[in-house]
């Protein structure tokens, strides 16, 4: 089969490609990404377009900031003029959202069909969300361009062939959005078992751990009021690894003596941070599916995390972990109280999750998963021709 992956970033679109690339297909990976920060396993089949990319995101790193997405939005537009310059012939394409409107209708004039590959609930309801979190925290306006990118995303959600999704709540606001749920694929996302496996825990602190963008959308004002009166008694630290999103930095400055921050930590260092943790807590108000549960399980540690956070897709709450509701400290802090005064049940939580993960395929069942999806779309649209 020939298939074209188009992703501007990682993502878990290298993977992907990857994984295509393990099953003996014919694939081509088409990224914004400079061809020295390509993995080296992947270069002999990537081409790359990678200017705009890089200058939108130092112009993010750049003060002041702008006050609207035009160079992500830009950068994504003309990727996707060269995509449509560049792809070979192929029997699909499988393109992250927000880069391949252009070319899939290219494709859609030559028959053949395309993918649009959501990380991320449908955008209204993901609007919808971070409006209400930012009046909540009183921060500045998260914004969303309402004229073109806006009618970008819906588009491609509407053209497409199908639309895939990591997880059954993303799914869930796709459908409530008025997308077929015949259309949406969820194919949760692998984790690398040899990166991610356990390692010595160093001392025996009750260590809970939040990894990712230190942002309203991924809920760390819950996190950190959850976590105050625990640290406050000196019962629990706290390690933040990530990077801050500005937005939300009055929310850290107002619990600033509650956590660590550990920074960005580059994703091969990550298993040793995992592993000297007690519980990734991950209180996320929109997210498709967080990498950083399966990669916290890989390590031997359970997890509590939203009803938004895809964690239904991952694990059993109670077993491996606890599913809470969003914008609830409370739960938060209840589960973490429970596992203090539980040390030998979470220890059984941390080896179930350990043992969860394990017998989840990894990256390999996702590819496994990809390419029969690929197959069904490819029959549908023949078939739709005789």
């Amino acid at each position: 089969m020939k298939i074209a992956i188009a992703s501007i970033g990682r993502f878990h679109m290298f993977d992907l490609a990857r994984q295509m690339a393990r099953l003996n297909q014919q694939v081509k990976l088409y990224t914004g990404y400079p061809p020295f920060k390509v993995d080296a396993d992947l270069r002999s089949f990537t081409e790359s377009h990678w200017f705009w990319t890089v200058a939108a995101n130092l112009r993010y790193l750049i003060k002041p900031l702008p006050v609207t997405t035009w160079w992500y939005y830009h950068s994504h537009e003309e990727f996707d003029d060269w995509l449509v310059r560049s792809l070979e012939e192929v029997d699909i394409m499988d393109a992250l959202s927000g880069v391949g409107l252009k070319t899939g209708r290219m494709l859609a004039q030559r028959g053949k069909p395309w993918i649009c590959n959501r990380g991320s609930a449908h955008i209204l309801t993901q609007k919808q969300l971070l409006d209400e979190e930012h009046r909540l925290w009183n921060l500045a306006p998260q914004y969303f361009d309402m004229g073109k990118p806006m009618e970008r995303a819906l588009s491609e959600y509407d053209e497409a062939d199908a639309v895939v999704v990591p997880s059954s709540w993303a799914k869930e606001t796709f459908v409530k959005q008025g997308i077929s749920a015949d259309k949406v694929y969820v194919i949760p996302y692998g984790v690398d078992l040899s990166l991610f496996r356990p390692l010595p825990k160093e001392d025996n602190r009750f260590r809970i751990l939040f990894v990712g963008a230190f942002s309203a959308r991924k809920g760390i004002g819950y996190l950190l009021e959850a976590v105050r009166p625990l640290v406050e008694r000196n019962l629990v630290e706290v390690w933040l690894v990530g990077m801050l999103d500005a937005t939300a930095r009055p929310i850290l400055e107002r619990y600033s003596n509650t956590f660590i921050d550990k920074g960005f930590i580059p994703r091969k260092d990550l298993a040793w941070y995992y592993s000297q943790g007690s519980v990734l807590v991950l209180p996320s108000v929109e997210e498709g599916l967080a990498l950083v549960q399966a990669q916290a399980m890989a390590c031997g540690l359970p997890v509590i995390a939203t009803t938004n956070t895809g964690a239904q897709d991952l694990f059993t709450d109670g077993k491996e972990g606890f599913i809470v509701p969003i914008r609830s400290p409370e739960a938060i802090r209840e589960r973490l109280q429970w596992m203090l005064d539980n040390p030998l049940e979470r220890d059984a939580m941390a080896a179930a999750a350990l043992q969860r993960v394990g017998g989840m395929g990894g990256w390999d069942d996702y590819g496994q998963r990809c390419l029969a999806m690929y197959q069904e779309v490819i029959d549908t649209e023949n078939s739709g021709k005789v």
